[in-house]
């Protein structure tokens, strides 16, 4: 059975790596890593080690056994390009990714440079981008991390999007030359950090006049809402699958 997800932008989730590590502010209020202590204390198996970044080779092959298409967000409680990740643990994700190539995957990452030189290995080794069904993306939560799109836009793929959640500040002006969707959100839970409707305007705005489509997610708070919406076109429309 697939693991729904309440994440307003993706239907399921997978995680094949659990933990992770702070590198930047985005990081700070980690949902996941407070969600991986609460497993912890339950005694939940796949999280022994906390939010250590730790490899789950059982769980690899879980969306080959899902036979009905949907759209999943990989790694909700980690980061597949970790600076621990191994090249070959990667590799076998991809591969699982692209023998089930029914559904449509949605990767997100802090390390795009990481991302940038897998997706080049990927291209020499296949002979081919990473396939249209398996979207490519970075969080940028302020315009300190802007610099995250340049490495974004060198990785090698079809699809790309960037996350501007949790936003903490103005992002500036902001080059959408390919990427083909955005997702906005402000932080939520305790210690959030609030949102100023002007920053969202902001990238909205820019989105429109680059012809990119947006989902707004949520205006942060304390506890999570749901009810995001699309705005300037709906979730990227994936090209037919190859």
């Amino acid at each position: 059975m697939a693991v729904g997800s309440a994440i307003e932008w993706t239907e399921a989730t997978w995680n094949p790596t659990t933990g992770c590590s702070k590198i930047s502010s985005g990081c700070a209020n980690c949902y996941a890593e407070t969600l991986a202590k609460r497993l912890h204390a339950m005694g939940i198996p796949k999280y022994d080690s906390g939010f250590t970044y730790t490899e789950h080779k059982s769980a690899v092959d879980i969306p080959l056994t899902w036979k009905k298409s949907r759209r999943i967000f990989v790694n909700s409680m980690s980061d597949l390009f970790h600076e621990d990740a191994t090249t070959e643990f990667i590799a076998r994700c991809f591969d699982v990714m692209t023998k089930a190539n029914w559904h449509t995957y949605q990767i997100l990452t802090k390390r795009p440079h990481r991302m940038r030189d897998f997706s080049h290995m990927f291209e020499k080794y296949f002979g081919l981008l990473i396939p249209n069904y398996i979207w490519m993306g970075t969080s940028v939560e302020n315009a300190d991390t802007l610099y995250r799109l340049d490495d974004l836009r060198k990785v090698r793929c079809k699809i790309r999007f960037i996350s501007f959640e949790p936003l903490l500040g103005p992002v500036g002006q902001v080059n959408l030359s390919g990427i083909h969707w955005v997702i906005i959100g402000g932080e939520s839970g305790p210690g959030y950090r609030p949102v100023k409707k002007e920053w969202i305007i902001d990238i909205i705005s820019q989105c429109q006049q680059q012809h990119v489509p947006v989902f707004f997610n949520q205006w942060g708070g304390p506890r999570p809402k749901s009810g995001g919406r699309h705005i300037n076109g709906r979730i990227y429309n994936e090209y037919p699958k190859i």
